[in-house]
């Protein structure tokens, strides 16, 4: 069975860092792509981060290019979102998503996880 359970989320200030999980169980996560996206209410689902099956290409969104970072860890069968240099418009509800392919589209995920909430206050 498929899970990925998310977790690290929390209130942070501006400026501020947080280290975001998504621990994978059901699969080996070094065989697959994996997503990060995130969405707020009233708004679409935007995808944020992902890092490919194989050859371990990542992908950002302009957004926070310079300020996150993806990386897994294929020994504990987990996937890390770096966020450092938080701002306010960072505040959603994060989700990890994954798929056997190596799209990082959010269409193209098959599971995802329940989401974790990361807010970005003063």
């Amino acid at each position: 069975q498929v899970q990925l359970v998310e977790s690290g989320g929390g209130l942070v200030q501006p400026g501020g860092s947080l280290r975001l999980s998504c621990a994978a169980s059901g699969f080996a996560l070094g065989a697959a792509t994996i997503g990060w996206f995130r969405q707020v209410p009233g708004k679409e689902r935007e995808g944020v981060s992902c890092i490919r099956r194989s050859d371990g290409s990542t992908y950002y969104a302009d957004s926070v290019k310079g300020r996150f970072t993806i990386s897994r860890d294929n020994a504990k069968n987990t996937v890390y979102l770096e966020m450092n240099s938080l701002k306010p418009e960072d505040t959603a509800v994060y989700y990890c998503a994954t798929n056997l392919r190596r799209s990082c589209s959010s269409n193209a995920m098959d599971y995802w996880g329940q989401g974790t909430q990361v807010t970005v206050s003063s």
